[in-house]
């Protein structure tokens, strides 16, 4: 005879853990779980390590700008001063831009926008850190991927959130969804977690053609929790991918903290160590850090050593889109009181420290990129905007599908013009 089961109320009833966050509107949110470091305190390891040998790094938080602008610590890179100014220069184009093109859905032009505020020193400083011809895949907040290049006008853009006749992908996308190969800017996909496998999968095609190109996939804290995620990592470490995957830890997932998605009691980074794979936890708005780390994840990538994942601790100050209203889960005043601060700000500060640029030149610098957006934005809307009206053309529903079209398409496109449909 087994033994008899125990007595009624010997054990407690079970109960599972509903994870909540620190802060809810009303009150203060308490940031004692981000679990900071001190600029400069981290180590830099070679860029040859050990993925095991990285454990400790997904832990802690790599930063290199202190409170009062100055670059500390072995992550400190050797950027001139135009490379710092132009990383605040696109830092402050991304959030001019965002502004405008919050405005004008406002003002019903586009349908829907996602902002990156607060975000800006992630994709501005890790472009500078690719080469050309390597290829992002990017999610929808990633904006300053595509700032930080020359050859992408903003007319271009704009037209792609208006959706008008000369918008680049023919309505085909929602709005944010961009989509421009030869920035090395994939198609972003609605789809939360798809682009994470793809980028792998690019990668390991490169290194399978003995190409020298390098991919960087994205992905947020909220879809982490997506098996995608999971799957990308077994194949990067497995086959060791040339490949950085990026996991831009906002702290929200729309309404939802980012503890649901498993950021509580360990981080977003050590799920890379679990799986064998060089993993670090970043300042996400120390756009220094930014940079270094961009920088040795790239190289190890370059070397055949490997994947690198890179939790970039951030914060996403705006509504997570148009659509959302942050007043109803979280207090109006937590991106002021997010302890690492506004990215423009702390770059700019180290800036003024070193004696290349002002108070003055930022305000300049501002307008003008405020008059060339705006001069962008004006040239888009004459080629149509939601609110009037001018789409791309019927036929767009039926080409780009076949190299030639067959005769049902041609037979479905001459009835969708003949029962209402426009040229």
């Amino acid at each position: 005879m087994g033994s008899s089961a125990p007595a009624s109320g010997a054990h407690e009833r079970l109960h599972l853990h509903v994870p909540e966050p620190s802060g809810r509107p009303g009150c203060h949110t308490d940031f004692s779980y981000l679990h900071l470091s001190p600029a400069g305190a981290v180590r830099k390891p070679a860029i040859d390590i050990a993925a095991v040998e990285t454990a400790d790094l997904a832990y802690s938080l790599i930063r290199v700008l202190d409170e009062s602008g100055q670059a500390k610590g072995p992550w400190a890179p050797q950027l001139s001063p135009d490379q710092l100014r132009q990383g605040l220069r696109t830092m402050l184009k991304t959030r001019v831009f965002d502004g405008r093109m919050l405005i004008a859905q406002r003002q019903k032009k586009l349908s829907f926008y996602m902002q990156s505020l607060g975000e800006e020193a992630i994709g501005s400083a890790h472009a500078m850190a690719l080469n050309e011809g390597d290829m992002c895949f990017p999610t929808y907040r990633q904006q300053s991927l595509l700032m930080a290049r020359d050859n992408v006008p903003l007319v271009e853009m704009i037209c792609q959130l208006l959706s008008n006749e000369r918008d680049p992908l023919k309505g085909r996308q929602l709005p944010v969804m961009y989509s421009i190969k030869r920035a090395g800017f994939f198609s972003i996909s609605g789809n939360l977690a798809t682009q994470f496998i793809q980028a792998v999968g690019w990668a390991m095609a490169s290194a399978i053609k003995g190409d020298t190109r390098i991919a960087s996939g994205w992905i947020g804290d909220g879809a982490t929790a997506e098996a995608d995620f999971h799957t990308a990592l077994t194949f990067a470490h497995v086959y060791r991918a040339p490949v950085i995957l990026n996991v831009v830890n906002n702290q929200w997932a729309i309404s939802t903290f980012q503890a649901i998605a498993g950021g509580e009691g360990t981080t977003f980074a050590a799920r890379g160590s679990g799986c064998g794979i060089a993993s670090l936890r970043v300042d996400g708005n120390d756009f220094l850090a930014v940079y270094a780390v961009s920088k040795w994840a790239a190289e190890r990538a370059r070397r055949n050593l490997g994947p690198t994942l890179i939790e970039w601790v951030t914060y996403r100050a705006g509504p997570h889109s148009t659509s959302d209203d942050p007043s109803k889960y979280r207090p109006a005043d937590e991106w002021q009181r997010f302890p690492l601060g506004d990215p423009i700000e702390r770059l700019k500060t180290h800036l003024i420290a070193l004696g290349e640029w002002s108070d003055v030149q930022h305000e300049a610098s501002q307008k003008e990129l405020e008059l060339e957006i705006i001069t962008a934005q004006k040239e888009a809307e004459a080629f149509g905007t939601l609110a009037d009206g001018h789409i791309p053309s019927i036929a767009s529903m039926f080409e780009d599908v076949y190299k030639e079209m067959p005769a049902h398409l041609r037979q479905q496109m001459a009835e969708a013009r003949r029962f209402g449909g426009r040229e």
